[in-house]
């Protein structure tokens, strides 16, 4: 999607691999000044050498006083991609507390934490905003093994409205999107089984899962001023799964 990020500041969370680290190149090629964070330094020192201009910033999301000194100083954002996520795949009567934990503090609290960072700043300066939560078709359908990433994406969808209900007045858009499995290593991690592979996309209308790039050009149209009356949505990318 061709879109202008000129003199617009970007932060994106989980920009070392998959999804966050198209989405930061692609920013940074619309122009945008990226703010790149994830905990893998390797990760970030290979972003940069990729593209020299994005800024990178090593932090474990899950240390609330680590993530707060790390971003303080970032200096203002006016677009905010929260993509750091984790899928620990348990049958529901074998969850574990240090994997539920896990998946709540990275994909829910420190949405939370880098999103009130963000929008502190955003409605002190009165510029307003664009904020992309990156959820799943997870939050809406029940997938075996699934339960505590389902839940996390539940919740990250009802977070992301209320987040658009409050910020809203000061003109901060908030949205998510709702991808279907994505190619990525994390989507490979949970759907290398050809069997089950198979019975999902039986379950999509297209017949396939979706290309990094086709969640990242839904990602740019939320944060771009092409979708500046669009607010507290959930924008599947699914081949028309959750609509059947």
């Amino acid at each position: 999607m061709e879109a202008s990020f000129a003199g617009k500041r970007a932060l994106v969370t989980g920009a070392g691999k998959g999804i966050g680290r198209a989405t930061a190149l692609a920013l940074a090629r619309c122009g945008a000044k990226v703010i790149a964070v994830t905990r893998t330094q390797a990760d970030l020192n290979s972003l940069v050498e990729e593209c020299a201009s994005i800024t990178p910033v090593c932090v474990d999301l899950t240390d609330w006083g680590a993530t707060e000194q790390a971003l303080q100083d970032v200096g203002p954002v006016d677009l905010l991609v929260n993509n750091a996520a984790c899928a620990n795949l348990q049958p529901f009567l074998e969850v574990t507390p240090d994997k539920f934990e896990q998946a709540f503090s990275v994909n829910v609290k420190a949405v939370v934490q880098v999103s009130q960072l963000v929008a502190r700043g955003m409605k002190a300066r009165g510029s307003g905003g664009s904020i992309v939560n990156v959820s799943s078709q997870a939050s809406q359908r029940a997938l075996r093994e699934h339960a505590v990433y389902c839940a996390t994406k539940a919740a990250l969808d009802m977070l992301s409205k209320v987040m658009a209900l409050e910020l809203g007045p000061h003109q901060i858009r908030v949205n998510t999107v709702n991808p279907t499995v994505v190619m990525t290593d994390m989507g490979r991690l949970g759907w290398s089984d050809p069997e089950k592979a198979k019975s999902m996309k039986s379950r999509i209308p297209l017949g396939r899962f979706a290309e990094v790039e086709e969640v990242v050009n839904s990602i740019l149209f939320l944060l771009s001023e092409k979708s500046s009356m669009i607010n507290g949505v959930t924008l599947p990318v699914d081949g028309g799964f959750l609509a059947c």
